[in-house]
Order: structure tokens, then C-alpha cells, then sequence
């Protein structure tokens, strides 16, 4: 369980999270209440994982969002869910080697007066995670592990310290009123907030690897989504405390991410402000490790059961990673990251923050879909689990889901920055759906063409040894468990 927590927490990229995505919603809708947000937005996750785990216990496969749709809801659906999803974990993926380059090359300026351009910067760390992504998974979980302690300690020291040394001498809780939360912005500070947690989902991707996948996925899930929720909760809040309640929007517009790093200069001098900058970095290459697993997870899914070649669900004998989505993913990395570096874009804005906050919208489409499919699966059979957990909970996460995605899609254009008339804030969803469609018409093609494929869809392991025809489609499939991913 331990190390599916820390691919689940450095996935959310927490010390990011609290210096960007926190500075950006107080700037971006002046509204105050962003510390309440994410203890709102921890209990909706919560709800939604109740049906989520639950299914999990009945649907262990790596390709999570995928084999739960197409279970739930169907196999055509299911494709086109896999496809929104290997675009969002690779836009999420790829897009922080943008920002990793980016800050690194200004830091290696500012301290060493060395100029090193951004996308050679991003090959070196773009060579760790290739390397390491074909290891075993506890491999990658105690090198998360390290990177993860102490980049929560530098949030922990950062934020008690901004505690100690309240603006104005006394300590305020004005942002921790629930009336904050609402005004103008409310929509775009819930969106940036769920960006926050995004990775928490990916506790199921590694259920094939857990020693007991009945109590590790619902444990990780739920604990991370409290450590998260608590975590961003006091770290946004001292930061309102550190500056003052009044005064956090506009230190927040004019100084941006350089906020939490300014109040740690003024509190706890220049060296620790480095040392926040060095730990910034391994905060950005452990969240690459973790997205680099669970994307190359998705592939070998899909290549397991044949929707993509074959070739993806092969295994190392040595490591049992799943070596050749691995070096896909690699190698679709290494192209963008040459193609943004010799083109001469804009690693930052055009890589990482159009990317990232793409692939979050992909995401809340998925978890949004996926909380109808939990309903669906469960609707005329339990399957000896109770009425809170198969209905109850995922039809009220359903609605507030519902409600969140119109937000998320109708204040796009805000969260994206995007001038008036800029093709972006419709452009980026209709390529969601371009996807989805399309890969409900190649499962349709499978149903028709290849109908032995089709049958396997969203089975997980059980696809090497099935002998499901086309008719099992919504009945639990008859056959022995193969022991996991290993070697195969």
C-alpha cells in the first residue's frame, strides 16, 4: 500500500499544486476561499471513491477508467474512454517536462551562470524516467518515496513557518469561511482545485501489482485523497496567513508562483529558499515517474486484449513492467519534447500549462463517465455489496460530477487564460470527444470484425485465457485467475 500511495501523492505533484495551481486561482478569481475548496472538493473525490473501489473489487484490470466503463456501461464506450485516456496521462505526462525544463534553466542561470536550453534539460530527466520505467514497480515506489518526504517537508517547513510569522501579528482564519467560497470564480476555483488531486484515481492502475488489491486500492485511494485534501487545505491557508487574508490576491497577481518562495525568503532567508526551488524540480520528476507507470499501464491493457497491438502487453521476465508501453511512451515524449525544443515553442505556457490543463479536463470526463458506469454495473445486481455503496453514493457523485464538468467546460476559456476569440476553450474539449467517438467506432469495428477481441474488452487478465464469445457481454466471465501481470 505504501508505494501505491506515493505514485498516487507525487502524481498530484503537491509542493506544484501549492505554489501554482494555489497562487493561480487566488489571481485568477480573486476570491479568497480556495483553502475551504479543496476540503469541498476531498469529500466529492471521497464520494466518488466509495463506488470506485467497490467496483474495484470486482474489476481488477491496470486500465482502470477504461475496463470500468466498458463493464459498466459497455465495450464500445470503453474504447472510446481508453483513448480519452491515454491523450490525458500522456498530455499530463509530456507537458511537465515543459515546466521542468523551464525552471531548471532559469535556475541553473541564476545560480551558476550556466545557459543550458530548456529541452536538453528535459532530455535529462526524460532519461531517468525512461530508465526507471522499465524497473520494477517497488523500484520506482522507493525512488517516489524519497522525492515524496521531502517535498512534503518543504511544504511543512515553509507553511508552519508562514504560521509562526502571521502578517500584521495575529493569525487569521477569514479564508477558512465557507462564505468565501462563493462569487464570480467559483467555477474556474473549483476546476483549478480538482487539478490539484488529479492522480488520486491511479491507486487501481497498479491493482495487478498489489500483493492484496482488495484492501490496497481502497485504503490508498481514500488516505490519499485525505493526506491531499488536509495537506493543500493548511498549506493554502498559511500561505493567506503569511501575507495576510486582504492582501493574498494581489501578492498573488503580481508575483505568481513566486509567492510561497518570497515568504519563505523573508521568513527563513535565501537558502531555503534554493533549497524550495531544488525541490520544486524533484517534485516535477517525481510526478513524471508516476504519470510515465500508470500511462504505460493503460497501454498494456489495451495491448493485453488486443484494442491496441498486441506487442503493449508484453512484460520484462526480469522486472515485470510492462516494458514495450513503457518505451512507447518514451519514445512519444522524447518526439514532443524535440519537436517544442527545435521548434522554438514556448515550454511553459504552450507545453506544460496547455497540456496539463488539457489532460485534467480529460480526466474529469473519465472520472465523471466512470461514476455512471459504478451506478450502471451495479444497477441490477449488487453483487453482495450494499445500496450506500452501489447506489447511493455514485448517483449523488454522478450529479455533483455532472455539475462540476459543465463548470469545468463552460469557464474553460477562464482557466486557459485564452483571449477573446482564441480557438482553444473549444477546440481542446471537441478533441476529447473527436477521441471518445473514435474509439467507439473502432470497438464497434471490433464487435463486427473481430468479434474474439471484443469479447475480452475490459477483462483485465482474464482476456489471455477467456473463452468468451460475443454473447458474455455484461455476464461475469467463467475463467481460471492468471497470477497477475508477471512475465507474460
Amino acid at each position: 500500500m505504501p508505494s501505491v500511495i506515493f505514485f498516487v501523492l507525487t502524481a498530484a505533484t503537491p509542493f506544484t499544486v501549492i505554489a501554482g495551481v494555489v497562487t493561480t486561482g487566488f489571481a485568477m478569481t480573486g476570491l479568497i476561499g480556495i483553502p475551504t475548496a479543496f476540503l469541498v472538493i476531498g469529500a466529492l473525490l471521497i464520494l466518488f471513491a466509495v463506488g470506485y473501489v467497490t467496483m474495484a473489487r470486482h474489476v481488477n484490470n491496470a486500465g482502470a477508467f477504461y475496463a470500468f466503463i466498458a463493464r459498466g456501461i459497455g465495450r464500445p464506450l470503453g474504447v472510446g474512454a481508453s483513448w480519452i485516456a491515454l491523450l490525458s496521462y500522456n498530455a499530463l505526462q509530456i507537458g511537465l517536462y515543459g515546466l521542468l525544463g523551464y525552471t531548471a534553466q532559469g535556475l541553473l542561470l541564476d545560480w551558476f551562470a550556466i545557459d543550458i536550453a530548456w529541452w536538453v534539460l528535459a532530455l535529462g530527466s526524460w532519461a531517468i524516467v525512461a530508465f526507471l520505467g522499465i524497473q520494477q514497480v517497488d523500484l520506482n515506489g522507493k525512488v517516489l518515496a524519497v522525492l515524496l518526504v521531502l517535498e512534503i517537508a518543504i511544504i511543512a517547513v515553509y507553511s508552519f513557518s508562514s504560521v509562526a510569522n502571521p502578517a500584521g501579528g495575529s493569525i487569521s482564519f477569514a479564508t477558512l469561511a465557507p462564505n468565501e467560497l462563493f462569487g464570480p470564480g467559483l467555477g474556474a476555483m473549483l476546476i483549478l482545485g480538482i487539478l490539484g488531486f488529479i492522480g488520486f484515481e491511479a491507486a487501481t492502475v497498479f491493482s495487478e501489482e498489489s500483493k492484496d488489491p482488495a484492501r490496497t486500492v481502497p485504503r490508498a485511494t481514500y488516505l490519499s485523497v485525505l493526506i491531499l485534501a488536509v495537506l493543500y487545505t493548511f498549506a493554502s491557508w498559511a500561505m493567506t496567513v503569511g501575507t495576510g487574508a486582504d492582501n493574498i490576491v494581489e501578492r498573488s497577481r503580481d508575483e505568481e508562483i513566486t509567492v510561497l518562495f518570497n515568504l519563505a525568503g523573508e521568513q527563513l532567508g535565501v537558502a531555503m529558499v534554493n533549497i524550495g526551488w531544488a525541490l520544486l524540480l524533484t517534485s516535477v520528476l517525481a510526478a513524471m515517474i508516476s504519470f510515465h507507470n500508470t500511462t504505460a499501464r493503460y497501454m498494456f491493457s489495451l495491448g493485453r486484449e488486443r484494442v491496441l497491438p498486441a506487442a503493449l502487453g508484453r512484460t520484462s521476465q526480469r522486472s515485470s513492467s510492462p516494458v514495450v508501453a513503457s518505451l512507447t511512451q518514451s519514445a512519444i515524449g522524447f518526439i514532443v519534447i524535440l519537436i517544442y525544443g527545435l521548434g522554438g515553442l514556448d515550454p511553459l505556457v504552450e507545453l506544460f500549462f496547455f497540456a496539463g490543463t488539457a489532460g485534467g479536463l480529460g480526466i474529469l470526463m473519465l472520472i465523471t463517465t466512470t461514476s455512471v458506469s459504478v451506478v450502471w454495473y451495479f444497477w441490477k445486481d449488487k453483487r453482495g455489496e450494499s445500496s450506500l455503496r452501489t447506489r447511493v453514493a455514485p448517483i449523488a457523485a454522478s450529479l455533483v460530477l455532472f455539475v462540476v464538468m459543465y463548470l469545468a467546460v463552460s469557464h474553460f476559456g477562464e482557466l486557459l487564460g485564452a483571449e477573446e476569440g482564441s480557438p482553444l476553450p473549444w477546440l481542446i474539449p471537441t478533441i476529447f470527444v473527436a477521441a471518445a467517438l473514435g474509439g467507439i467506432v473502432w470497438g464497434l469495428v471490433l464487435r463486427a470484425t473481430r468479434p474474439d477481441v471484443y469479447a475480452t474488452i475490459g477483462m483485465g487478465a482474464k482476456a489471455v485465457l477467456s473463452e468468451a464469445t460475443p454473447d458474455d457481454e455484461g455476464t461475469e466471465d467463467k475463467v481460471a485467475e492468471p497470477a497477475g501481470m508477471g512475465g507474460r
